[in-house]
């Protein structure tokens, strides 16, 4: 079954991947090993599990502006998420996806997008239009 929602207009590509999420924060800073594309702080819900390549679910956006040039530093690297989407993001952190040329998406009409996607959800992103597709809803 296909569902779509709809959010605040974004920035970046269309992008199609693996749902990954959490009801957590997000902060490149703080949350991440970016040499190893893990999550590393022990807090987190996501702990040790890697973020590379993954459409990266979570509550919203955390700490200052380390965020914008490390998702532009990951990016260049091949070592990044392929997405973010959020409750809700703050200007660093979408100054950080622009510049990395990131898909970012946030503020979702339906309510809270760690609750609407499940982790292995396949979804489409397509920032311009607005809309995250659920290729496989439950």
């Amino acid at each position: 079954m296909v569902k779509v929602l709809r959010c605040h207009v974004g920035i970046g590509p269309r992008v199609e991947g693996e749902a990954m999420v959490a009801n957590d924060n997000f902060s490149a800073r703080y949350d991440l090993d970016r040499i190893r594309g893990v999550f590393s702080r022990p807090e987190h819900a996501l702990a040790g599990q890697s973020y590379v390549d993954k459409i990266l679910v979570l509550n919203t956006a955390k700490g200052g502006v380390a965020t914008a040039w490390m998702l532009y530093e990951m990016k260049s690297r091949g070592i990044a998420p392929m997405a973010l989407l959020l409750n809700s993001a703050n200007s660093i952190l979408a100054q950080g996806a622009a510049l990395a040329n990131m898909t970012l998406c946030d503020r979702f009409d339906a309510g809270d997008v760690t609750q609407l996607i499940a982790t292995a959800d396949r979804v489409r992103v397509d920032p311009e239009a607005g809309e995250v597709t659920m290729l496989n809803a439950r």
